[in-house]
Parts: C-alpha cells; sequence; structure tokens
C-alpha cells in the first residue's frame, strides 16, 4: 500500500513537473512561427503606345519579376509563402502591386504590403524605372524586393524581429590594385564604371540575401576611403564602419594581373573588435573587365553566403 502511494506520488511530482513543459514548447514555437505572407501576380498595363506588340515579351518578364520575388521572401525561415488561392486566414500579409508602362524607356511600379489581419496598409510606394530589358527588370526586382522585405520586417513581433535582425553592413567601395606591366597613372575612367558596377552588384547581392541591411558609406570622410587604399589601413575600416553605425564592414580589391586576367578579394571584419570574421580570394580568373562585377557576387555569395558570417 505505501508503495503504491510512493508511486502515485511519483507519477503526480513527474506529471507536475514535465506537464508546463510541452505548453512553454508550444508557446515558443507560436511566437518564432514564420508570417504567413502571401505575393499576388502583380497587374502589367502597356500605355507607351509602341507600334510593336510586346505582350508576350512582357507577361514572360513580369513572371521572371513575381517569381524571383516570391523566391527572395520564401528564403528566409521568419516568412512562410502562402498561395494567393488560399483559404482566408492563411496569410496575414498580403503584398499586391502593379506595373505600367509610360513610354519606351519608362516603367512604373506601384507596391502596397497589406496587414489583413488588421485591414492595415503597412507599405506603399511608387517606384519608377528605366528600360525595358531583361536587366532593367531584374534591378527593379532587387530593389523593390528589398523595399517589401524591410516591411515585412516590421510586421513581425518585436522578439521576433531582435532575433532575426539583419546585420549592418557597411560595404565600401571595391578597390583595385593593377599589377599588369603597363599600369596607368590613376584610376582610368572605364576603370572607375567597372569598379561601380562591382560595387553596385554586390551590394545587391547581399541585400537580396536578407542576411544583411545595408549601411550608407557615403558620409565616410576618412582618407583611406577617398583615397581608395582601405586595403592598405591595417584594419582602420572597421572602426569606420562602427561610426557609420554598421555592425560589420567589407572592403574588397579587383587585382588585374592582365588585361585578359583578374583575380576578387574580400575581407569582412566586426566593426566592435576589429576581428576578421568572413575573406574570400577567387584565385585567377580569365575575363576583360566587364567580367569583374560577375566574378566579384559569385565570390561573395559562394564565401560570405553560401559558407555563412559570423554575427
Amino acid at each position: 500500500m505505501r508503495q503504491s502511494r510512493l508511486v502515485l506520488y511519483a507519477v503526480l511530482l513527474i506529471g507536475l513537473l514535465a506537464g508546463p513543459c510541452p505548453l512553454r514548447a508550444e508557446a515558443a514555437a507560436a511566437q518564432a512561427s514564420p508570417l504567413g505572407v502571401s505575393i499576388d501576380d502583380f497587374s502589367y498595363l502597356d500605355t507607351s503606345g509602341e507600334v510593336v506588340d510586346q505582350t508576350a515579351a512582357h507577361q514572360k518578364r513580369l513572371d521572371a519579376f513575381m517569381a524571383a520575388l516570391r523566391a527572395d521572401v520564401a528564403a528566409e525561415p521568419r516568412y512562410r509563402l502562402v498561395p494567393s488561392a488560399a483559404p482566408a486566414g492563411e496569410a496575414r500579409i498580403k503584398v499586391v502591386g502593379g506595373v505600367q508602362k509610360m513610354s519606351t524607356l519608362i516603367q512604373w511600379a506601384k507596391i502596397a504590403v497589406i496587414d489583413v489581419s488588421a485591414s492595415r496598409v503597412l507599405y506603399e510606394k511608387l517606384y519608377t524605372f528605366r528600360g525595358d530589358n531583361d536587366e532593367a527588370w531584374d534591378h527593379a526586382r532587387m530593389f523593390v524586393s528589398r523595399e517589401v522585405r524591410a516591411a515585412l520586417a516590421a510586421a513581425l513581433p518585436p522578439a521576433q524581429a531582435a532575433a532575426t535582425a539583419p546585420i549592418g553592413l557597411a560595404v565600401f567601395e571595391f578597390e583595385l590594385e593593377d599589377t599588369s606591366a603597363t599600369p596607368a597613372s590613376g584610376l582610368a575612367g572605364s576603370d572607375a564604371a567597372y569598379l561601380a558596377d562591382v560595387t553596385s552588384g554586390v551590394r545587391d547581392r547581399l541585400a537580396q540575401s536578407g542576411r544583411y541591411r545595408l549601411v550608407d558609406t557615403t558620409g565616410a570622410t576618412a582618407q583611406p576611403v577617398k583615397a581608395r587604399v582601405l586595403r592598405d589601413c591595417n584594419g582602420c575600416e572597421a572602426a569606420i564602419a562602427k561610426e557609420l553605425g554598421a555592425d560589420q564592414s567589407l572592403i574588397g580589391v579587383i587585382r588585374r594581373v592582365s588585361r585578359t586576367e583578374y583575380t576578387v578579394g574580400f575581407q569582412v571584419r566586426d566593426a566592435r573588435s576589429g576581428a576578421v570574421v568572413s575573406r574570400g580570394d577567387s584565385g585567377l580568373r580569365m575575363g576583360a573587365d566587364y567580367s569583374w562585377t560577375r566574378g566579384a557576387v559569385h565570390l561573395v555569395g559562394d564565401r560570405l553566403l553560401e559558407g555563412g558570417a559570423q554575427r
């Protein structure tokens, strides 16, 4: 009899100790559950008055735009992509929009992010972008994607938003180290244009990942920044990034070996400690100057994003 009571007490005690755990686990899971997001197909209207019928080409580009935008959102674990035809209540947030071609070179895109549960518009903006080719559409999508995901992040619960907040990254302008046989004095105009394209491409790739929040570096006035010699300043870019409010810094270098050979390197430092948290080097690559961007974007994507950087 006494043994039976002890067993009963033991069972009750185990129940009391174990009982709340599933509840806490369920509560934590609910708090961290992904935000349901639905992205409706955008409409398209061509009022440019052009003679050539481009309906098929426009639909193809719009389909690619929507697929890439959905992939950008779905790539972040804090969001759960819900089909537009799903029952009401599946998606808390709905993204809607439309594109209008105004002329041969100008297109408008209007985007809205709506909190369906609260019947409230969280974000609404009219964009203007130039061009009507694959490159122009892709650039527009990357910019729109960045803005939409920023609006979605603002809709997350505070605790979840803090836990998944992107890293503030100061991406400084890429620099050129010319080790070819006859380097030109100073930075040629064509080199400056290619470097600007490299920097823009890398920034777009990092912002698109959702892991990073790009910090504006135009306010940096330190001499190594102006002279584009951050690669030789013994890690001073970390302190400069910290002054800009960034968590980390990134500097990149294109080393020209010859007119058809180059290497790409980058280095990421913690802004507080100055410690290197990630670096990459492409090794020797073949290609003219216009291929720098492709090489740099591939390297950063492979080594930093796929490899994973530390906070």
